[in-house]
């Protein structure tokens, strides 16, 4: 027993070291905020309950709103703080029936404003009535030729990281959860949905009533408004999309029935009822989006063959890991990512099988792997526990949270076995359910539940290493797939000449042409180019994720024929994770910079700001 508690009093004082550092390190002028990117102080007072009315106004693009939230004074103290940016504060009532005093802050470039309300210690209501700007982050504004249809206009916000302050006023912190009710007014004849309980047909007046009744973050508040339709595929799953691209999109998802039983076989039963799926217009900046109920999606997984769907698969899996147990902070963010990507191919693999979700383990530990280089493996940002203090939160959306977050939480499932790790993970889920945690919380949670069982654990699985310790520890296991070695020893059969003959018979998954591309030597010719693009038809790809890197190595290598592929798609798709790595490809030669701005004076009105704050400096 004296030398369990030795083993525990050692892990745990490392732990709580490099928790002290980060705590120590992450303070801004926010000196006694828990978030480093909040105003807000919940320890005094906290929202516990939203009631929203917008009035949505295309001509203007702009959103008139009044947020009415519940609040708790918990320190009866005389001021609550919310977070605004890019919003006009008009008046603010307490209780329906008392004008408040309130002020806004100094404005920070990524927090925006402090907006300061005089409560009571009584106090149970404030409502804010205000007015989003026309550049507000969250909000997209998108004209009749931005979308699928062509006909109508469309509206979609994106929320993640710290952008809902930006059309709600709200405290923007993943530890602060709340329930909502919401009226949205928009043009006669568009469908209004929500992060909520949502309608599946256009209501004639315009009017549409929303209720989420489960606890959230305000990072995943939602609102889309546009020209849309629903498929149901089962009894608890469906598909929104304009009209154009409602059947493929719905013949894409058609296996999202399945995923959620798959789920609940592994971790438990989903808690949000229904589990649907928006396709939004191509400048939506992210594969998906998390938001209860109804995920936000790209149409650029719609590949025509199921062959990008572990995106769905993924963002079901948020319903557990970040929407069910959520990071308390955006330094935690490993927490919701991690988690996720282990579920999402743990899903994969019940529905697709192992093979497939090997390929996909070895093609994201390989995107890691290059990430690390690419920021430096004694790098800070290459940490799981993160230091996003003094920073836009985005900055952490990186491999790193997604595959070094999956990276030790594999190390973790090996070293007790997949039945325990498997009971580990649903006893997390169960016990941390509606609640946002730390990176500490998590430590103490391992501890208590499998380091007192089995003291020796803590050497196998080195917790401390991969949370607070830049790089890989020495004890990552490397994935590997059984089709990739096929590609790798046919490789290797000549180092001078690619042997496209031996290749192309054994090449026929994206996964393979994925990996194939990932797996190119850095001396390939323009006649190497040719016949790569001939036996794989990679130019003229259907899938965006082989598109991207096949483009990537066209313009490294100046492949001619395409060119004009490469702006097409840089002009017509917004999702960041594409979008990054063509421009920083093209700005590493002078001509390649300048056909860049070229391209990009016609694609920016496409981005949303998110993908475009990005490219601006990159292009400077």
């Amino acid at each position: 027993m004296k030398k369990l508690a030795l083993c525990l009093s050692i892990l745990f004082a490392a732990c709580q070291s490099n928790k002290d550092q980060t705590k120590k390190t992450a303070q801004t002028d926010l000196t006694d905020k828990s978030d480093p990117h909040s105003y807000a102080i919940p320890s005094d007072a906290i929202v516990r309950h939203l009631d929203l009315e917008l009035a949505v106004d295309f001509s203007s693009q702009i959103l008139t709103g009044k947020a009415v939230w519940e609040i708790e004074n918990v320190n009866a103290t005389d001021s609550i703080v919310f977070d605004t940016r890019q919003l006009q504060i008009e008046k603010v009532i307490l209780d329906a029936q008392k004008d408040a005093q309130f002020k806004l802050g100094k404005n920070d470039p990524y927090l925006g404003q402090a907006l300061t309300i005089k409560i009571q210690p009584g106090t149970k209501k404030v409502a804010i009535w205000y007015k989003t700007m026309k550049e507000s982050g969250a909000l997209q504004w998108l004209n009749p030729q931005q979308t699928a249809g062509k006909k109508s206009p469309f509206l979609f916000t994106q929320s993640q990281a710290i952008l809902a302050r930006t059309w709600v006023p709200c405290q923007d912190s993943p530890a602060i959860r709340f329930n909502y009710n919401a009226s949205v007014t928009v043009p006669k004849g568009m469908l209004a949905l929500m992060s909520a309980e949502n309608p599946t047909k256009s209501n004639p007046s315009g009017i549409y009533h929303f209720r989420q009744p489960n606890p959230i973050p305000a990072y995943l508040l939602a609102l889309a408004v546009g020209d849309i339709e629903f498929k149901s595929i089962d009894s608890r799953t469906g598909v929104y999309a304009e009209p154009a691209t409602l059947t493929k999109a719905a013949k894409e998802f058609s296996d999202m029935g399945k995923m959620v039983t798959a789920a609940e076989s592994l971790y438990g039963p989903y808690l949000w009822n229904r589990f649907d799926v928006l396709v939004l217009p191509p400048s939506f900046p992210f594969g998906g989006m998390e938001n209860p109920m109804l995920t936000f999606a790209t149409p650029t997984i719609i590949a025509g063959d199921k062959s990008l769907v572990s995106v769905i698969a993924h963002e079901l899996a948020h319903s557990w890991s970040g929407n069910l147990t959520t990071n308390a902070t955006w330094n935690d963010f490993w927490l919701n990512e991690g988690f996720t990507t282990y579920f999402e191919r743990r899903i994969v693999e019940a529905i697709y099988g192992r093979e497939e979700a090997m390929m996909q383990e070895a093609i994201g530990f390989s995107a890691l792997q290059a990430t690390i280089k690419e920021l430096g493996p004694k790098s800070e940002d290459t940490k799981l526990k993160g230091n996003f203090a003094g920073r836009d939160p985005d900055e952490g959306v990186t491999d790193i949270a997604y595959e070094k977050g999956y990276a030790f939480l594999k190390v973790l499932e090996q070293s007790i076995g997949r039945t325990a790790f498997d009971a580990f993970v649903t006893e997390y889920f169960q016990s941390h359910k509606f609640k946002s945690i730390t990176t500490e919380d998590f430590v103490f949670y391992v501890q208590k539940n499998l380091l007192v069982k089995d003291p020796k654990l803590s050497n196998k699985i080195k917790m401390s290493e991969w949370l607070y310790e830049s790089g890989l520890p020495a004890n990552f296991i490397k994935p590997s797939s059984e089709k990739f070695k096929n590609i790798d020893s046919l490789l290797s059969v000549s180092k001078n000449k690619l042997p496209i003959s031996l290749l192309k018979p054994k090449i026929s998954s994206a996964n393979e042409k994925l990996y194939l591309l990932s797996a190119l030597p850095d001396s390939l010719d323009n006649k190497d180019m040719i016949r790569l693009d001939e036996a794989f038809q990679l130019t003229n790809s259907n899938n965006a994720e082989i598109q991207c890197a096949w483009y990537t190595h066209a313009i490294r290598h100046n492949y001619k024929p395409a060119k004009s592929a490469i702006e097409s798609f840089l002009i017509n798709v917004g999702r960041r994770k594409f979008l990054i790595p063509l421009y920083k490809e093209l700005v590493k030669t002078e001509d390649g910079k300048e056909w860049a701005r070229k391209i990009y004076n016609k694609a920016r009105p496409n981005y949303h700001a998110v993908a475009y704050s990005t490219i601006d400096e990159l292009l400077k």
